[in-house]
């Protein structure tokens, strides 16, 4: 894969997630305006997940012979998402534009982490991936930061228009990536939704589940974190405003950024499964002490939170291993599937587990994580 794609895909990534750093912590705010109940912040915190879960099998049949069109369709989705999130309607509408932002997101993710998956599967697949997340991680900080510059008695939906306000620098940059994807064949009229037919069904290896399991247990702990348990803990038990939220994210996400591609170089050269082991532990223990710890315990649980989220796509590059080249784009949906599935499922139900029950939920989580990190370590090189 050419160094300009690569960079070109980051830097779309980059400019089209600055919402998703802010929009944690709006979501007390959000409630406090709307009137909505636990459950309904649940849900519409999850929205997002359940639509890239819904969109992901789709997206991935889309995607076989239309990788180009998906990078198109996805900035337009984004956008009319944010404008019905931010025009502040009933509940139904605020599901509704979480939903369009997550099928637009899932096409923007499948698209982006196929392109890297066809072209660069030699041995910097791992960094390659790790630079496309911290592409992410730094728009995602970039929007928490935003926030916390923005006066604090600014309405929620207008300083999440200000924060989005980058992607319309996305939109620009779409011609760009596409003259920077290798030039397709010519042949005949290709189906909208299709699976690749040129080879055999790709082995299913005790590598590849112990992948799914852990790209699923990451995102539900993450979601869970970052979008109910963090939040809601701050506001409701140490009484921080929107700003203090937006700080305590920014520590999660400056240590993901730190540690990102470090942890893809290191996979590259000591193998992915055993620093996704690794970063497992770490991501475990951080989240129990996110869910159970003091306020001094919730700022170090979310360094760890931050440092084992470097490991979001060392998954990837195990399901790459032992996947053939053009059965990529059809994997990588069914992966992202499991994790778009974590992604809705760790705010609604936490959403429906609310006070010390959703607490007992992301604990369960740490030991899963603990569990497949172990695993992971002792499996022979």
């Amino acid at each position: 894969m050419r160094a300009p794609l690569i960079a070109l895909l980051c830097a779309t990534m980059f400019t089209s997630i600055f919402w998703q750093g802010a929009f944690p912590a709006l979501l007390p705010d959000l409630g406090r305006s709307a009137g909505l109940a636990d459950w309904q912040l649940g849900t519409l915190a999850g929205a997002f997940g359940f639509a890239r879960m819904v969109a992901d099998i789709p997206v991935g049949l889309f995607i076989t012979h239309h990788l180009r069109r998906a990078l198109v369709l996805s900035p337009l989705l984004l956008a009319a998402g944010v404008l019905c999130l931010a025009g502040g309607g009933p509940f139904a509408v605020l599901v509704l534009g979480r939903a369009l932002m997550g099928v637009g997101h899932a096409l923007s993710v499948v698209a982006g982490l196929t392109a890297i998956l066809r072209y660069q599967s030699g041995g910097v697949l791992a960094s390659a991936l790790s630079a496309f997340e911290l592409s992410a991680m730094l728009g995602i900080l970039g929007g928490t930061v935003l926030l916390g510059l923005l006066p604090a008695d600014l309405p929620w939906n207008v300083a999440l228009l200000l924060i989005c306000a980058p992607q319309a620098l996305g939109v620009l940059m779409v011609p760009f990536v596409l003259a920077a994807l290798p030039v397709e064949p010519p042949g005949a009229t290709r189906p909208l939704f299709a699976r690749p037919a040129r080879s055999a069904s790709a082995p299913v290896t005790a590598l590849v589940v112990l992948a799914f399991a852990a790209g699923g247990v990451i995102a539900t702990s993450y979601s869970t974190l970052e979008q109910f348990i963090v939040p809601l803990r701050a506001d409701r038990e140490f009484g921080l405003a929107r700003t203090g939220i937006a700080r305590l994210l920014m520590i999660v996400q400056l240590c993901d950024i730190i540690c990102l591609l470090p942890a893809g170089m290191l996979a590259d050269r000591r193998g992915a499964a055993r620093v996704l082991g690794l970063m497992l532990l770490v991501f475990g223990a951080g989240e129990g002490l996110v869910a159970f710890g003091d306020f001094a315990a919730l700022v170090a649980g979310c360094a760890l939170f931050g440092v084992g989220m470097a490991a979001w796509t060392l998954p990837l590059s195990l399901v790459r291993r032992e996947t053939p080249a053009d059965h990529v784009g059809w994997r990588t949906a069914l992966y992202r599937v499991g994790v778009d599935a974590g992604v809705f499922l760790g705010p609604f139900l936490s959403g429906f587990l609310a006070g010390g029950r959703s607490r007992l939920f992301a604990g369960v989580l740490a030991l899963l994580l603990m569990l497949i990190g172990v695993v992971l370590l002792r499996r022979r090189p």
